[in-house]
């Protein structure tokens, strides 16, 4: 039973990925949620740092996608731009020129937006993974290239293991004095990380611990709001952790409230996030084979990661 099921579900991720299909579900999916949404799914505000704001942009039912805008020259980045009305509406509230797109990966709730927005900005460049299919990608990036706009110095990062080209962008804090922020897609999520679709368990360890070596300070914006049910999980491998209890607590509140809970930092993160705890010592003895004769000591890191996204996949939260 449980093999037909993971045959149907990569039969429907190619279909979705491969096949004018899975355009026409981002279509329905758009329908949906701006029917269901008009204002957004969540309540958001924008950060300001020195001469740089960061606009969160609620869009479908659970995703984000960003505005990074150079304040003085009125230059904007966006990342991830699912719905393009939403994110032109947002450029015209805030008066700026969008002069880049930045790709975290090619599923259509991250770039469905790009055809639209590149053709009604055209000096607008298309940022991505040439590993990735990214739709009308102008402008192919590797690990650590940098695209520069203004002020803003933003860093690719390769994070296989969500696809095959996924990438992640950091926003270096040093050119406006504030925070480093590092825009995730679908690597990783506040207490939670992607399902490993076009990679091993391996794979996406190395790419989470590409991020576990960025500072704690540096502010965390993911491609998706699953805070609440990420840490209802979390609470279930690692009960007694008094940080996810308190941030649970802080996210019940923003959520009753339609807030949004965007941005962590690294920092907290490390404290809750049983994906980024792998090495700690609490999880290993909870979810590893367990002493005796079927007792493994090199149970991995990667093999205890693997065992956590497949009980997370299971999990439903409370």
């Amino acid at each position: 039973m449980a093999r037909s099921k993971r045959l149907l579900f990569r039969i429907g991720y190619s279909l979705y990925t491969r096949t004018w299909l899975g355009y026409l579900f981002y279509r329905q999916q758009l329908r949906r949620a701006r029917n269901r949404y008009p204002k957004g799914h969540s309540r958001t505000q924008p950060r300001l740092f020195n001469g740089v704001k960061v606009l969160p942009i609620p869009v479908l039912s659970d995703n984000y996608s960003y505005l990074i805008i150079d304040t003085q020259a009125r230059l904007a980045v966006v990342v991830d731009p699912s719905d393009p009305q939403a994110v032109q509406a947002s450029i015209e509230k805030e008066g700026v020129d969008l002069v880049a797109i930045l790709c975290t990966h090619k599923h259509w709730d991250h770039s469905g937006g790009n055809r639209d927005l590149s053709r009604r900005h055209q000096d607008c460049r298309v940022y991505g993974s040439p590993q990735d299919g990214i739709p009308y990608l102008t402008h192919p990036l590797c690990h650590q290239d940098v695209v520069s706009v203004g002020r803003l110095q933003i860093r690719a990062l390769a994070t296989p293991g969500h696809t095959q080209g996924h990438l992640v962008y950091l926003l270096d804090g040093e050119p406006y004095k504030g925070p480093s922020c590092l825009f995730s897609g679908d690597l990783l999520f506040l207490s939670g990380c992607g399902r490993t679709f076009e990679g091993t368990a391996e794979t996406m360890l190395s790419s989470l611990d590409t991020v576990l070596g960025l500072g704690d300070d540096t502010l965390l914006w993911p491609g998706h709001e699953y805070a609440e049910e990420n840490l209802g999980f979390a609470g279930v491998v690692e009960p007694e952790n008094l940080a996810r209890e308190r941030k649970m607590q802080w996210v019940q509140r923003q959520r009753m409230e339609r807030k949004s809970t965007c941005p962590s930092t690294l920092g907290e993160e490390r404290s809750y996030n049983p994906f980024l705890r792998t090495h700690c010592l609490v999880l290993q003895e909870a979810l590893g084979p367990g002493p005796g004769p079927t007792g493994d000591d090199s149970y991995s890191r990667a093999e205890l990661l693997e065992k956590l996204r497949r009980l997370k996949d299971l999990h439903k939260s409370k």
